[in-house]
């Protein structure tokens, strides 16, 4: 019997000094190559051409989604750092923790007839998945949508954000332990 995706990320998970640890899935090499192909699975039959993820887990899983696709990957920067050309910012709107992020894209990484796909480890309230979609759109690319280890969105702004695709839910993970 092989090990799903969900299983392994779950095995991987911790609380850690209350915050939700997801990192332990990088250092197991099966973990992390099951975890990334069923990142990828649920858009591989839609003629994706780029790979967005926010810094900094969204840069290692959606960088090796694009490479599980054969696609290229398009890293979306916050705040400050070297990030040189001509870039689309936007700040999202406040996030769990009641935080504001400024997000910037390269303006030159996307551009019409792109199908773009945000890989990410969590999404909970899509404020900063929104404001990518938006940066995502001005560049004339098409948003397909989002593929995230753990989807806590509800509501219209998972409505705004067309397909969201979670291995895991907020319910499938163990109690928090203080």
């Amino acid at each position: 019997m092989s090990t799903t995706a969900r299983d392994l990320a779950l095995r991987h998970f911790r609380w850690i000094g209350g915050h939700a640890n997801v990192w332990a899935i990088f250092r197991d090499a099966e973990a992390l190559a099951v975890v990334v192909a069923a990142l990828a699975a649920p858009f591989r039959d839609e003629h994706v051409t780029a790979v967005v993820g926010i810094e900094s887990r969204g840069f290692l899983l959606g960088g090796a989604a694009a490479v599980e696709l054969g696609v290229g990957f398009v890293p979306v920067r916050k705040e400050e750092g070297i990030f040189p050309g001509d870039k689309l910012v936007r700040e999202s709107s406040p996030d769990y923790r009641n935080l504001r992020h400024t997000l910037r894209l390269q303006r030159s990484s996307l551009g019409p007839g792109d199908r773009v796909v945000l890989v990410d480890d969590w999404i909970e309230t899509g404020s900063q998945a929104a404001a990518v979609r938006s940066m995502v759109e001005e560049c004339g690319a098409t948003w397909l949508g989002c593929s995230v280890v753990v989807d806590e969105l509800t509501g219209a702004p998972r409505d705004a954000l067309g397909s969201v695709r979670g291995l895991l839910t907020m319910r499938d993970l163990p109690p928090y332990e203080c």
